[in-house]
């Protein structure tokens, strides 16, 4: 196989959601599949044509096999390592209005939290252009964040760009321990993601601008601010780029972030420019909240032109 351009490491979990609106306590159906973080950028980058690897731990069962093929089967290379002493995670979606989803996650001691140093094969990182993790993975134990350095450790000795997306969860840890831990990765990192709340748990107390000159002094060249319906902003050394969103009628917000990512990164190793590279990862945002899923909603190229140029205009504000 052609060495990936990005590598990318998390946990991946079995999904089941509601197929109608209301409680998870009255619902009639649910349906099947998979979701995670640095799974769902790898399935949207490999979809804009970018040759992604995702590494993981899955238990040895029915939902680690689905996993593993599901991602495989659009594309990526898989690196899934059964864990015979741990069950593969799981995650369940409802939504309780049509305008709101809530996600229940049931991954304590789970065969992705068990992800190691071991684990990271020789060559890996170091043959991609680009490492992906996020501030989910350092945060599931002990040994996962060992991993998650050893791979920016490996990244930063050979030459390949860091990126991260801090996608804090709440349930994993505080904000006064999650905060230290994902800053430091920020300021080893070539580019950082996140919203206005995340960079402020980065840095309590101070504007975006500043969480950005506080990044770049630490030798992030790129700060990019996801805002949701309202587009992008992207912070360098002086300067600042922003992008409106695209108008829609969201159907599951979840996973927006991520295909955001994918955008952005497939964009970026295409060569654009920054206002391409924006609009890309802007409309890839919008077109992850148009039907059910983490993932499911991914563009490919064709459906990306097909949806920029007649299907959605960007919102203008």
């Amino acid at each position: 196989m052609t060495s990936p351009s990005v590598v990318t490491l998390g946990e991946t979990m079995a999904l089941v959601r509601t197929t109608e609106i209301g409680s998870l306590r009255h619902a009639n159906s649910l349906a099947f599949g998979i979701g995670g973080a640095e799974s769902n950028v790898a399935i949207g980058l490999a979809r804009l044509g970018i040759p992604t690897s995702w590494l993981g731990r899955v238990g040895d069962d029915s939902l680690g096999e689905r996993v593993a093929r599901e991602i495989r089967g659009d594309g990526v290379d898989v690196r899934a390592i059964v864990d015979p002493d741990a069950a593969t995670g799981l995650m369940v979606k409802e939504r309780p209005s049509a305008a709101s989803t809530a996600v229940h996650y049931y991954r304590a001691g789970s065969a992705g939290s068990r992800l190691r140093p071991e684990d990271l094969p020789d060559g890996w990182v170091e043959h991609a252009s680009l490492l992906h993790i996020t501030g989910i993975t350092p945060l599931l134990s002990d040994t996962a964040e060992a991993a998650v350095h050893l791979a920016i450790d490996r990244a930063r000795a050979a030459g390949t760009r860091v990126s991260f997306d801090i996608n804090y969860r709440s349930a994993l840890a505080s904000p006064a321990v999650a905060g230290p831990a994902l800053r430091d990765i920020a300021e080893r990192s070539d580019v950082v993601f996140g919203g206005a709340e995340e960079f402020a748990i980065l840095y309590p107390g101070i504007s975006v601008a500043d969480a950005a000159a506080r990044l770049h002094d630490a030798g992030c060249a790129t700060t990019v601010l996801k805002q949701g319906p309202d587009g992008a902003s992207v912070f360098t050394a002086g300067s600042v780029v922003g992008a409106p969103g695209f108008a829609i009628a969201p159907v599951d917000t979840v996973g927006a972030g991520d295909a955001f990512v994918a955008g952005y990164l497939s964009a970026l190793l295409d060569g654009q420019d920054l206002e391409a590279v924006l609009r890309r990862a802007n409309a890839c945002g919008a077109m992850a909240c148009l039907v059910p899923g983490d993932w499911e909603a991914a563009p490919t190229l064709r459906d990306l032109e097909r949806f920029v140029d007649g299907d959605s205009d960007p919102v203008r504000r």
